[in-house]
C-alpha cells in the first residue's frame, strides 16, 4: 500500500497539494515535502477562477480566516481592454446566461441589438466590476443571484465535479503570502517539512523513484513522489525522460515580467476584476490586491525583448513604478506527455502551463491533486488508474490551449505584426470546425471542447462577442418569436444591476472592514455599518 508520500518542491502547487492530501486522506498517509531555501515562489499576485472555492471549503477554511493574511481580495470577471479596439473594453464575468423560451439572452441580444454592450446588457456582473462592488455585503451575505449559499455545507466536502452551479467570484492574492498559510496548515496537520536541496533523484532496476537525495538530510524515500518542481521538471522531465508536449505553435506568448506596485487602495479603490490590458506583442495583467497591485506583461519573445517588454510595463505602470524590482520569467508553454509516470506524478508547472491569460495555473493545480485523490493507487499500481489519471489532466490542458487559442485567434486587433499572426496562427484541432459552426450558432454545452477543462459555453460566448473579429448571427428562429419576454429579461439585468450597485458596499469598504480597516489612507466613514 502506498503509505508514504513524497513532494519536491514547495510553493503554491507544493503546498496546495500537501494540503490536501492531508486534509483528504488525515494521518493515514504520511507526507513530507522537500523544498530549497534558495528557490523562489514564481507566482507574483495569483489570479484564479470560481472553482478554487472548492480548494479552501475542502481543507475548511473559511475566508475571514485565510484572505486578509494573503492580502485577497475578490475577483468577479476578467476586463479585456484594447483586444478590438483601442479604448474597447468587455467583461468575461463568473455568471451563467438567463434563458427566455430556450434561447440564451445572448442570442436574443444579437437579434434585438438594444444596446452597445452585451456584456452589461446581459451580465449583472458586468456592472458591479464598473462601480468596483464587492459581492458580499459588509454583514458577510454573498449579493442576490441564482446561487445560493448552503448554510449546512460544512457538513460534507465537495470537488471540482460538484460545480453544477456558477459561484459569482473567485479570489486575488499573494501567491507566495497563500504558500507561506498553507505551509504553516500543513506543519499543523503533520506535513513533515525538511528545506534542503535536491541534488539527485535515485531510480531503482525498474525505473521507479527509489529516493531523492538531498544535500543535508540525505537520502528521503516514499512510495509515490510527487514532482512540484516547476518549469524544471526535475522528476518527471529529467530523471523519467517523459517527453513535453509543446503549445507554442498555438500560444507564442513564452515571457512574462513582473512588479509588486505598492498602492493606496483607499485612493485607488479595488476592482474585483483582473484586467487583461492587450499590447503590441501580448498582454497586460493587472491584479489589485490589498494593498498592492500585482501587474505583469505577458508577450512572445519573438515579437519583443525582455528590456523593451520592461520599458513598456513600467511606462504603463507610470511613476509608482519607479526603483521596483522586475521579476523576468520564462515560461513553458505546453504539457508533458504523461503527467504520471510509474510512481511520480507531477503536479503544477512541471505537469504543464498555458499562458495566465484565464487564471487557470492553480486551477490545474486543484484540478491535478483532486484527481491523485481520487485515483489514488493501491498496493498493485493498477495501470488503468495512471491511464485514466493522465487522459482526464491532458484532455483539461488541451482544452484550456483551445479556449486561450480562440481569445487570439478572434481578437478584431490587427495593428501590428503581432496581431495579424494571432488571426492567420495554427489553432488546435477541431477548433476550426466549431468555429465554423459558431458563426451560425453560438457556443452551447454540445458544441465546445467535449471534455473537462474548467469552462462552461458561456465563456466562449462572451469571449466570441466581446474580442469582435468572428462573425456571428442570431438563430434565424427568432424572427418568428415575440420579443416581449427577452426584452422583460433584458430590462430586469439593468434594474436588478443598478439596485445592487446602489446597495452593495465597494471592494475597498468590504476588504477595509475584514482587515480591520489597517490600510493606511483610510477613510473613517467606511468603518461605520451601512
Amino acid at each position: 500500500m502506498v503509505k508514504n508520500v513524497v513532494i519536491v518542491g514547495g510553493g503554491t502547487s507544493g503546498w496546495m497539494t500537501a494540503a490536501y492530501l492531508r486534509a483528504a486522506f488525515g494521518d493515514r498517509i504520511a507526507v513530507t515535502l522537500v523544498e530549497s531555501k534558495n528557490i523562489a515562489t514564481i507566482g507574483v499576485g495569483e489570479a484564479t477562477f470560481s472553482t478554487i472555492r472548492h480548494f479552501f471549503d475542502y481543507l475548511g477554511l473559511n475566508e475571514r480566516e485565510w484572505m486578509p493574511p494573503c492580502h485577497a481580495t475578490y475577483k468577479l470577471a476578467i476586463r479585456f481592454e484594447n483586444w478590438r479596439a483601442p479604448g474597447h473594453h468587455f467583461y468575461h464575468p463568473f455568471e451563467r446566461l438567463r434563458v427566455v423560451d430556450g434561447f440564451p439572452l445572448t442570442d436574443w441580444w444579437l437579434h434585438a441589438r438594444p444596446g452597445g454592450s452585451f456584456d452589461r446588457d446581459c451580465f449583472v456582473i458586468s456592472w458591479l466590476c464598473e462601480a468596483q462592488r464587492s459581492p458580499r455585503y459588509l454583514s458577510g451575505d454573498l449579493f442576490e443571484q441564482d446561487f445560493t449559499e448552503n448554510p449546512d455545507e460544512r457538513a460534507y466536502r465537495t470537488t471540482l465535479a460538484e460545480q453544477n452551479t456558477q459561484f459569482p467570484y473567485a479570489y486575488h492574492f499573494d501567491a507566495a503570502l497563500l504558500a507561506s498559510y498553507l505551509t504553516r496548515y500543513g506543519t499543523e496537520r503533520g506535513v513533515r517539512h525538511v528545506l534542503d536541496d535536491v541534488v539527485d533523484v535515485r531510480l531503482d532496476e525498474r525505473g521507479w523513484i527509489d529516493n531523492v537525495l538531498t544535500k543535508e538530510h540525505g537520502e528521503l524515500t516514499g512510495d509515490l513522489f510527487i514532482d512540484c518542481t516547476g518549469f524544471r521538471g526535475m522528476l518527471l522531465n529529467k530523471a523519467l525522460s517523459v517527453p513535453f508536449i509543446s503549445y507554442q505553435d498555438n500560444l507564442p506568448n513564452d515571457r512574462a515580467v513582473a512588479l509588486r506596485v505598492p498602492a493606496d487602495m483607499a485612493e485607488r479603490g479595488i476592482r474585483p476584476c483582473t484586467t487583461a490590458t492587450a499590447q503590441d506583442a501580448g498582454w497586460i495583467w493587472t491584479i489589485p490586491l490589498y494593498g498592492r497591485v500585482g501587474t505583469g506583461y505577458v508577450y512572445a519573445g519573438d515579437y519583443c525583448t525582455p528590456d523593451e517588454a520592461e520599458r513598456t510595463l513600467r511606462e504603463f505602470v507610470g511613476p509608482a513604478a519607479d526603483g521596483l524590482d522586475a521579476n523576468h520569467i520564462r515560461m513553458r508553454i505546453g504539457r508533458s506527455e504523461r503527467s504520471w509516470v510509474n510512481n511520480c506524478v507531477a503536479i503544477g508547472l512541471s505537469s504543464g502551463f498555458v499562458e495566465p491569460l484565464e487564471s487557470t495555473g492553480l486551477f490545474f493545480i486543484q484540478n491535478a491533486v483532486e484527481q491523485l485523490v481520487k485515483h489514488f493507487p493501491g498496493e498493485h499500481w493498477d495501470d488503468r488508474l495512471r491511464e485514466s489519471y493522465n487522459r482526464q489532466v491532458g484532455n483539461a490542458m488541451d482544452g484550456v490551449r483551445e479556449f486561450l487559442s480562440l481569445h487570439y485567434h478572434a481578437a478584431a486587433r490587427s495593428d501590428n505584426d503581432y496581431w495579424k499572426d494571432a488571426a492567420t496562427r495554427p489553432i488546435p484541432d477541431g477548433l476550426a470546425e466549431r468555429l465554423e459552426l459558431w458563426q451560425a450558432r453560438l457556443p452551447d454545452n454540445e458544441t465546445v471542447f467535449p471534455h473537462y477543462h474548467g469552462f462552461e459555453s458561456y465563456s466562449y460566448t462572451a469571449m466570441l462577442l466581446g474580442l469582435g473579429g468572428v462573425p456571428l448571427q442570431a438563430p434565424p428562429a427568432l424572427r418568428h418569436f415575440d420579443r416581449g419576454r427577452a426584452d422583460r429579461e433584458l430590462r430586469l439585468v439593468r434594474e436588478q444591476a443598478e439596485t445592487l450597485v446602489a446597495k452593495l458596499p465597494s471592494q475597498y469598504e468590504y476588504f477595509a472592514r475584514l482587515n480591520g480597516d489597517a490600510l493606511p489612507g483610510r477613510r473613517p466613514e467606511l468603518s461605520r455599518t451601512r
